[in-house]
């Protein structure tokens, strides 16, 4: 491991603490605070990004819904969907957003890869999609050249919620999970794979 990386399990927390605790964290951090990951997972929440429109909510019941302050529209979190929080200081590693985006994107192909699951990438809409299926999102802010909120990668989950909005802002666009793809490991086992992947997706 880097020596300047942490991994660090959360288990299932609130929403809007982590968010406080990654605004907390980048705004406190040093130049020679190490780089954290965090994987977490959420009770339901939707996320409205900072230029998200409030008309690709649909229909969001009971499940609450939260402005916050990274880029992209709407998305859903919920138990069973691996999210990975991304606090990383992009000048240490003379990285542009695009090109974090990139090896963030990469790291979940990989992943999918060793499980023998073909992904692809879509032209202007960040995430991995398995035949036109989004199956991870990703959705960044950057302060003060350094990253807060990350990715999410589905596992095994109730999918149904996506279909009260127009996730990411697309109409229409389905969504998938590694458990449509045959894939048995839980949650935990997944996270533990992606560890070394996305490390040296993002440090290599």
């Amino acid at each position: 491991m880097s020596q300047h990386t942490l991994f660090k399990d959360l288990g299932i927390q609130d929403y809007t603490q982590v968010w406080q605790d990654m605004k907390n964290f980048t705004l406190e951090r040093t130049a020679q605070t190490p780089d954290e990951f965090w994987f977490v997972q959420h009770p339901a929440v939707y996320t409205l990004g900072l230029n998200g429109k409030h008309t690709h909510i649909l229909n969001p019941g009971h499940i609450p819904v939260i402005n916050i302050d990274r880029g992209g529209q709407i998305t859903y979190h919920g138990p069973g969907q691996l999210v990975v929080y991304c606090l990383v200081d992009l000048k240490r590693r003379n990285y542009g957003v695009q090109e974090f985006v990139k090896r963030l994107q990469a790291s979940v192909q990989t992943l999918l890869a060793s499980y023998q699951i073909e992904s692809h990438l879509v032209d202007k809409a960040p995430g991995v999609y398995i035949a036109n299926r989004k199956i991870a999102a990703l959705g960044l802010r950057v302060k003060r050249n350094c990253t807060y909120h990350g990715l999410s990668v589905n596992i095994k989950m109730d999918l149904s919620p996506f279909k009260d909005i127009n996730p990411c802002g697309y109409p229409n666009l389905e969504v998938t999970q590694m458990s449509d793809h045959g894939i048995d490991d839980s949650l935990e086992v997944i996270a533990k794979k992606f560890k070394p992947v996305l490390e040296n997706s993002i440090y290599s």
